[in-house]
């Protein structure tokens, strides 16, 4: 398995850990894969981090990674902010970090709903009624809808909490308005700041997640390799039964037992 692959895209969480704790041996299994001169990239929707608190995190598990090995969707949403509506005033259901992650795209932040010119949807854990009614006004108004990520539930350490995927739900419901772009897994956003970051002929990389909807969707859509793994998200059809992953492993240390090195 290792020998197939010149590079291995890798989801975070739920694949490389769960909420703070690590998966069992995931370290030793990216180390080896750098050690052996593999290119990685490691990948994920979650926003209430900053990139840098991320490669933190996963330093502090142990692994041997690059912060510029990290793309989360955070990243590829400012990019595009930054390059077709800055100035112009948004409001956000997220946290404060990636609020201010925003801010730094050069947007501002604004909860008046007839000067909002741009809604994001990400993951909240502070979500309460008034923000989704300032999001439903803003959009009856005329603001541009958009979404960092679009997975129903991120995995915690207890379990799984509510994410984007249902809040968008929510609000398309409320308002009869469409989601117009996202840019998480399994979006073109992503994926092409993914493959600025890997440079490698895509026959010779192996993308390994926890959720179909985005994760295998996106190896799918643009002709990857993918390994589910069953140590994240609960695997629930939803639709997704014609979503098929080429492998099915236990967990990322498949990858190394396949090779006989656990």
């Amino acid at each position: 398995m290792i020998n197939k692959y010149d590079g291995f895209i890798f989801d975070m969480d739920g694949t490389i850990y769960r909420g703070s704790r690590l998966i069992a041996d995931a370290d030793k299994t990216v180390n080896k894969l750098k050690a052996s001169g593999k290119r990685t990239v490691f990948i994920s929707n979650k926003t209430t981090g900053t990139v840098n608190d991320y490669y933190n995190l996963m330093k502090g598990f142990g692994l041997n990674v690059d912060e510029e090995e990290i793309v989360n969707s955070t990243i590829v949403l400012n990019k595009y902010l930054s390059e077709n509506h800055k100035g112009e005033k948004f409001f956000a259901i997220g946290e404060k970090s990636f609020i201010g992650e925003v801010e730094s795209s050069g947007l501002i932040f604004s909860d008046d709903p007839s000067e909002i010119n741009i809604l994001i949807v990400t993951l909240d854990r502070t979500l309460n009624y008034e923000k989704l009614e300032t999001a439903a006004r803003a959009l009856e108004n005329g603001a541009r809808f958009f979404a960092a990520n679009i997975d129903d539930t991120c995995p915690v350490d207890e379990g799984e909490v509510l994410d984007a995927g249902s809040t968008i739900s929510a609000l398309q419901k409320r308002t009869h308005k469409k989601l117009e772009l996202h840019f998480g897994k399994p979006s073109e956003f992503m994926f092409e700041e993914i493959k600025k970051r890997l440079n490698l002929d895509l026959n010779k990389v192996l993308l390994i997640g926890d959720r179909l909807e985005t994760d295998i969707a996106m190896g799918n859509k643009f002709g990857i390799d993918t390994a589910l793994v069953s140590t994240g998200v609960k695997l629930y059809s939803n639709g997704n039964d014609d979503i098929k992953p080429t492998y099915y492993f236990d967990s990322v240390c498949d990858l190394l037992k396949t090779n006989g090195d656990f």
